[in-house]
């Protein structure tokens, strides 16, 4: 009987019935929630967002335009309210760009190289985040006022830090030099050292590389810790308010200058003052969205990119030889399976 007889007895004695449909009940997503609880999840969010930041803010608007468009110019332009938002502006215009400094060569120091007092440099970091802003305030206070350990040497060569523009200044960096590091610092290590490693092997600098390969990398990592910086530092209060001594027209900013008018019962006023606050806050807002959408494609495409595994090496003649042999005996063994059959 030949082989392809038997093939076709084969296919008429087995016969398979076919299957009946499975009726499987589909379990419902543990992921996703029944739509009752996303819609009120989310209505328990905006009504939160409502509560807590949106009547809030339209209440600032409000009372400081509730005398209308004349006295609120007026207040904005009165001496004391100009000094304020002077003093304001030249305090945020020294810290941040010293905070930048310090963030962007403590970042590279962290994120770049291994070295002995790491963990401590970076629980330093931290440190401004776990002391009040009042204490931090007291602490210069302690170091640099009439009775603290300073005290007598800067009366004799008479220079004042305390209720004075230095010591403000002094407390607004302590309390904002964090956020730029602490922005910088992941970033620089999802990208790893691959590229800097590449140009040191070309020949670049260490300036050279820090200028045209890492800080184009961290670029709008950067911005956004500034950001959060000028924000922070334009309106601090606790520390601000230890070390100032509240002279009016000389160590007030703005957070001090709005309690001021607001505890004199000139309420108006004082919203008009917050009012600019709240500008502040929203456009520090809409370029944090900015910043920080940007700075989520660099984190992504960092993380993509495949690790280097070194230069592809050609094979040697024995390995090259031995792989041929292998290919020849598979094609005979191939040859011979066909012959059985």
């Amino acid at each position: 009987m030949s082989r392809n007889s038997l093939n076709g007895a084969d296919a008429t004695t087995v016969a398979v019935a076919p299957r009946a449909p499975l009726n499987i009940a589909r379990r419902p997503d543990p992921v996703t929630e029944p739509p009752v609880v996303r819609w009120l999840l989310t209505g328990i969010a905006l009504l939160f967002l409502a509560l807590f930041l949106v009547v809030p803010l339209v209440a600032v608007f409000y009372q400081a335009l509730s005398k209308g468009i004349g006295f609120y110019l007026e207040s904005l332009v009165d001496p004391d309210a100009l000094s304020a938002i002077k003093l304001t502006v030249i305090t945020a215009a020294i810290a941040v760009p010293l905070n930048l400094v310090f963030g962007l060569a403590a970042s590279w120091c962290i994120a770049k190289f291994e070295f002995r007092g790491k963990a401590l440099l970076t629980t330093l970091i931290d440190l401004p985040f776990s002391v009040s802003p009042v204490i931090s305030g007291l602490i210069y206070v302690l170091m640099f006022g009439a009775q603290g350990w300073f005290g007598p040497w800067l009366q004799d060569h008479n220079v004042q830090i305390i209720f004075a523009v230095p010591g403000i200044v002094l407390a607004t960096i302590f309390v904002t030099f964090p956020f730029v590091a602490r922005e910088l610092i992941p970033l620089m290590q999802a990208q790893g050292n691959d590229e800097e490693e590449a140009a040191h092997v070309l020949g670049a600098s260490g300036w050279q590389i820090f200028r045209r390969v890492t800080l184009p990398n961290v670029k709008w990592g950067l911005l956004y810790g500034v950001i959060l910086c000028n924000a922070r530092a334009m309106g601090e209060f606790g520390a601000v308010s230890v070390v100032s001594g509240h002279i009016r027209g000389q160590t007030d900013t703005m957070p001090l200058h709005v309690e001021i008018l607001y505890n004199e019962y000139n309420f108006s006023a004082a919203f008009a003052v917050a009012s600019v606050l709240a500008l502040l806050a929203l456009v520090t807002l809409g370029l944090k969205l900015l910043a920080e959408r940007h700075m989520s494609a660099e984190l992504s495409a960092a993380r993509d990119v495949p690790a280097y595994a070194g230069p592809v090496t050609p094979p040697s003649a024995s390995q090259s030889a031995s792989q041929s042999v292998n290919a020849t005996h598979a094609s005979h063994q191939h040859a011979l399976k066909q012959g059985e059959l």
